[in-house]
């Protein structure tokens, strides 16, 4: 495929699809183009995802169960490893074919599952405490879903899902949708 036909499906010009794809090697030949599928694994090589990671969610509440029923993970290789609750009443409990285990056992899960990634799925008040017990178990990324800003140490990675803010940048793109039919009506 060459970078042009490359560009126009990522939506950028040919020139800095080329200079980007560059940072991770050579792989296009002038004329011919890219071999799509070992670029598509070399970009995979480079992000880490020619293995299958292990992730830990704390939190199996609706959210949580969401999570560990979604699918999508291991299609881009992430394997849920654990299920973790603090609420004795959901221990025991199965979910999307794991057995939810207690909060107490983090730190042998971890271990278990040479996991480095958590996910953090409860309410707000208790997520800086979760992110703390995964933290202390081996935890060195974080999925935050919870409503709430975490103070990690320096070398753990914190990326926060905040719906409502994803929500509030839909509606600014539909007040400029709106505004330009308005514009076009009236013209």
């Amino acid at each position: 495929m060459s970078s042009e036909e490359l560009a126009a499906a990522a939506g950028v010009n040919s020139a800095k699809l080329r200079k980007d794809l560059s940072h991770l090697g050579s792989y296009g030949t002038r004329g011919v183009g890219y071999d799509v599928a070992y670029l598509l694994h070399q970009i995979r090589r480079e992000l880490g995802l020619t293995q299958h990671w292990p992730i830990v969610i704390v939190g199996i509440g609706n959210l949580g169960h969401a999570l560990a029923n979604y699918r999508g993970f291991a299609e881009r290789g992430f394997r849920t490893a654990a299920l973790v609750d603090a609420d004795p009443g959901k221990v025991g409990e199965e979910v999307g074919g794991l057995r939810i285990r207690p909060l107490a056992e983090l730190p042998s899960i971890v271990r278990e599952q040479d996991a480095a990634i958590g996910v953090i799925a409860t309410p707000a008040a208790a997520a800086q405490a979760v992110a703390d017990a995964l933290v202390a178990a081996g935890i060195r990324s974080i999925l935050n879903f919870a409503p709430a800003a975490l103070v990690v140490p320096e070398g753990v990675s914190v990326r926060k899902v905040d719906l409502a803010v994803e929500m509030q940048i839909l509606t600014y793109y539909e007040q400029r949708k709106a505004a330009l039919d308005e514009v076009t009506s009236a013209g």
